[in-house]
């Protein structure tokens, strides 16, 4: 009866295990960071745009993370929200990365949000294509009225003594949580296809990007919205100011080894990063096949004639400056690599664009 009993069971769970679902293959993941209510329909987020246009209409839960996936079956396009904050991304990326549902081995994926952009690399509305993502909380940190004289900072890379120490060395050489450089291929081959993406201008980032660098007449601020390369700082503080727009640039030219060139800021993506880079090990994913697009919703300081603070006390989650431009361009930018990606599908799927 014993045996009878166990061979019941074992022709049951076998059954059961040849049944199971065929993990669904994914081609492009779009990584959106927040929406602000529904994913259609209302005020808009990250997400929304991308919803609405790429027909995004299978809700898919994700228990483990911090948003339902929504999904296009007939393209293979998925779409999720990370939540804000580097925590929120690196646990959101690594429970869709284990997740069964899907087979994400030749999927690339698209970040796709918005940011602070430095007044001296572009405009309100302009999109920029990163080849570092440069972690900007991973530090040492003493207040900088305690600093010793001629210290510019009293931040400090990890390991150092004073700011700006050399050599710059990976606390953990080839995973040190502080650079992730994405494929120079591939972010050139995405920067060709949409540098000539026309971008929406209003009267009133006209207005606005005019108060900024007012002496330079040729600054990239004063530029109508456009497409660019320029480096990410990803941190989950905050920071508004020309003190700290300062500090960014040297902080990116440091950890890159003067390689790399800051442009925009934003909140997640060395989240984003960390949990891509592990599941890339584990042969979940491709790290090769990642993209990150940021776009200006304002800039990452003050105007002439106005304080740090009365700046940032002004920019407020969709109201900044160039909110809803800025989450246009991310889609008009983002789409036309997405489109593309799909469309050649018989290609791209083993063989990487600009490679």
């Amino acid at each position: 009866m014993r045996l009878l009993s166990a061979v019941f069971l074992l022709a049951v769970s076998t059954c059961a295990f040849a049944q199971a679902p065929k993990p669904i293959e994914i081609k492009v993941v779009i990584v959106s960071m927040f929406e602000r209510g529904e994913d259609a329909g209302d005020v808009p987020g990250e997400f929304q745009f991308w919803v609405e246009r790429q027909h995004l209409d299978t809700v898919l839960p994700d228990p483990a993370g911090y948003h339902q996936f929504r999904l296009n079956p007939k393209t293979g396009v998925l779409g999720m929200v990370t939540g804000m904050g580097t925590a929120h991304a690196a646990a959101s990326i690594m429970a869709l990365g284990l997740d069964p549902r899907f087979d994400l081995t030749h999927a690339y994926f698209l970040v796709a949000g918005i940011g602070g952009i430095d007044p001296a690399k572009g405009s309100l509305g302009s999109a920029v294509w990163s080849d570092y993502i440069v972690d900007g909380d991973l530090a040492h940190e003493i207040d900088p009225r305690e600093a010793p004289a001629g210290w510019t900072t009293g931040y400090l890379p990890l390991g150092k003594k004073v700011p700006y120490e050399q050599p710059r060395e990976e606390r953990n050489p080839g995973d040190d949580g502080v650079v992730y450089k994405l494929n120079p291929g591939l972010v050139g081959w995405a920067f060709n296809l949409t540098k000539d993406t026309p971008l929406a201008d209003t009267d009133g980032i006209r207005e606005k990007r005019m108060q900024y660098m007012p002496d330079d007449a040729a600054a990239p601020a004063h530029r109508p919205p456009f497409v660019l390369r320029g480096d990410n700082l990803s941190a989950s503080t905050y920071w508004h100011g020309k003190l700290m727009n300062q500090w960014a640039r040297d902080w990116v030219k440091y950890q890159t080894d003067g390689k790399g060139s800051y442009a925009i800021c934003g909140m997640e993506d060395t989240g984003t990063m960390q949990s891509l880079t592990y599941l890339g090990k584990a042969h979940k994913v491709d790290i090769h096949r990642v993209l990150v697009l940021r776009t200006a919703s304002n800039f990452d300081q003050q105007p002439a004639g106005m304080t740090a603070s009365q700046s940032l006390s002004g920019e407020k989650l969709a109201k900044y400056s160039a909110y809803i431009p800025a989450l246009n361009a991310a889609y008009g930018v983002g789409h036309v690599v997405v489109d593309k990606l799909v469309a050649d599908w018989a290609v791209t799927r083993e063989h990487v664009p600009g490679q």
